[in-house]
């Protein structure tokens, strides 16, 4: 496998200094009490909150590269993300590169042109996600993805999910439902105060 990201040395407001690495392909998941800091710890990986440490994307260091470069590398996707424009295609860019994702996570054709305030948790959700993807991120930090989904459309968001796996991009993936950890974690990890412990096993 080939490294993707390597992180030594984090530590922030959750504590650390946090240190684990992510190679091609892989999923991470990360488990842990509510409230222990995994939300945190991802936007400190995307450098969206403040903290300390030595993070390198295929070789490049996070120092190296703009704010907004690495982020578009390195996307968080929270578990309800944030909506600044009134319909959804205001949101995608590029444009025509959302159309063909839509029937991939069971959504309507005409959905792009909906006003955000219409949809529903679950549709704002798969949108968000494909929000991220259409600018094709080498490492995608997502925080609890399908927890507004129903068992269907969470299959068909960890379908996507493999499929840009395959392709040669990592995740890295907070989520609270241990036979989701156990369908796609090729790594998973325990969150406790401060800490992250590898667990045997995927």
């Amino acid at each position: 496998m080939t490294l993707l990201l390597d992180v030594r040395d984090l530590h922030g407001l959750p504590g650390g200094p946090f240190a684990f690495h992510l190679e091609a392909g892989e999923c991470l998941v990360i488990s842990g009490p509510s409230g222990i800091g995994k939300s945190l710890l991802l936007r400190m990986i995307a450098d969206l909150d403040p903290n300390e440490g030595v993070l390198q994307l295929e070789g490049q260091t996070r120092a190296e590269m703009s704010a907004p470069a690495w982020r578009a590398r390195v996307s968080y996707l929270a578990a309800e993300s944030g909506w600044w424009a009134e319909t959804v295609i205001e949101h995608m860019a590029p444009r025509m590169a959302a159309a063909p994702l839509l029937s991939r996570l069971g959504l309507r054709p005409d959905i792009l042109e909906a006003p955000v305030s219409q949809l529903s948790s679950g549709e704002r959700q798969r949108l968000s996600l494909i929000r991220a993807l259409i600018r094709n991120p080498r490492v995608l930090l997502l925080d609890e993805p399908t927890s507004a989904l129903d068992p269907g459309s969470t299959t068909l968001v960890e379908a996507l999910i493999a499929e840009r796996r395959a392709a040669g991009m990592g995740a890295i993936i907070v989520s609270h439902n241990p036979e989701q950890a156990a369908r796609i974690a090729t790594r998973r990890f325990a969150m406790t105060a401060g800490q992250l412990t590898e667990l045997a096993g995927p």
